[in-house]
């Protein structure tokens, strides 16, 4: 879908809350279940749950997987510590972040397995490392715009990507330019170039063109105690390329991935080191409340579901998936399988809740499905690389994922 497909910002249809640290209801969740349901296609499997989250708990364990994990990613760029709210580079972090989540979506290459023909980006393995590698699916987008920086291209800055006369498209092209040995160029670039030009323009006109301001904004509308959905439904409201929505049966039905790992993103990047230390995004004193939120519905998440048995498809979906036809977007087969999705990963959320109680492990926050979402993800592309085997667990045979070109993600 082209961004002029997408209408103007929309009148918000809600309020956000000042007088408690909880919005109200995430209804991602709830239209996820109605969704679920209503399609019927993709099932969950009671059992894959339960064994799947012993496992992903006991790994979350073993392998010390927090928050905190997101600062250890060689790409990414995080905010200084300790942190200084007059610090510039947390302005630049938050920029960056905001690019990278508006941006986030459609890096399935046509020749799946055929690395490194399938567009790649060629920069450094990480800040830090000299040695460069081509950097695929989701890290290519982030490698090329870390690339950008270090060229002296300030391309996360909304005052410069929101212009064409000073960054037009050919700079736009260029900064996405694929690695020599690549046959394929970025997916969906002229979506990405109008996305950008949307989002860089609402944060000059509204917000001083900066995402920080954006954060600022909704500090003083929620007198600094909003939660994670608040900033979730901001996000959407203000900017139409987030609102990752459609229609099944007459009935709405929310997804909001790109809004939702946005707001994860942030929450992250900005963890505080110590559980006694304030998070500077969300500093009331219940916290972040990041619980409020679901998993990102893509098509990478939903494989790995799969594979550890925890969603199970019709014999005539897998063959749909290895055959790589395309679903539409909006279609019931692409609703099924990302709603089926959040409702699976909600329920090895409460399995999981369960498993601590029973065995009395309840210090520390609690685990979210952003975090079990962020863990799949790792898993995923490490199993992908062959770097990781699930073992100890009943799995089932990776297949395809689904191939559905969109820019919710």
């Amino acid at each position: 879908m082209a961004i002029d497909d997408l209408g103007a910002t929309r009148e918000p249809t809600w309020r956000l809350r000042s007088e408690g640290r909880r919005g109200r209801e995430n209804p991602v969740v709830k239209s996820a279940e109605f969704a679920f349901l209503a399609t019927g296609i993709v099932g969950i499997d009671k059992g894959g749950v339960e064994s799947a989250a012993r496992y992903i708990y006991q790994k979350l364990l073993s392998d010390a997987y927090t928050p905190r994990t997101w600062r250890t990613h060689p790409l990414h760029i995080c905010p200084p510590e300790p942190y200084s709210a007059a610090d510039p580079l947390n302005e630049a972090t938050l920029n960056w972040i905001f690019l990278i989540s508006s941006l986030n979506f459609s890096f399935w290459s046509e020749m799946e397995g055929g690395r490194p023909y399938r567009y790649g980006v060629e920069w450094r393995e990480g800040w830090n490392i000299d040695k460069t590698e081509i950097h695929t699916g989701y890290w290519s987008l982030v490698a090329a715009l870390d690339r950008a920086l270090e060229e002296g291209i300030p391309i996360t800055d909304p005052t410069f990507y929101s212009s064409a006369e000073k960054c037009p498209d050919s700079m736009i092209e260029y900064i996405f330019r694929p690695a020599a040995q690549s046959t394929e160029v970025i997916p969906l670039l002229q979506e990405r170039i109008s996305i950008m030009r949307e989002v860089g323009s609402i944060l000059c006109r509204d917000f001083q063109g900066s995402f920080k301001r954006f954060v600022d904004e909704f500090h003083r509308r929620t007198n600094s105690c909003g939660t994670a959905i608040q900033l979730v439904q901001m996000v959407t409201d203000t900017f139409p390329s987030f609102q990752d929505e459609t229609w099944l049966n007459g009935r709405k039905v929310y997804i909001w991935k790109r809004a939702q790992i946005l707001v994860a993103e942030t929450w992250a990047a900005f963890y505080p080191p110590t559980a006694d230390m304030v998070h500077p995004i969300f500093p009331g004193p219940a916290g972040p409340v990041i619980g409020e939120l679901t998993m990102f519905a893509d098509y990478r998440v939903p494989q790995i579901l799969h594979h550890l048995r925890i969603l199970s498809y019709p014999p005539a979906l897998i063959q749909t998936l290895e055959a790589g036809v395309p679903l539409v977007s909006g279609s019931r087969e692409e609703i099924s399988i990302r709603t089926a999705s959040i409702v699976a990963v909600e329920r090895v959320r409460e399995e999981i809740t369960r498993l601590r109680r029973d065995q009395k492990s309840m210090e520390g926050e609690e685990v979210s499905s952003v975090l079990i979402d962020f863990y799949l993800w790792d898993l995923a592309k490490d199993i992908e690389t062959g770097s990781v085997k699930v073992e100890g667990i009943k799995t089932t045979t990776m297949v395809a994922p689904h191939r559905t070109r969109s820019i919710w993600y």
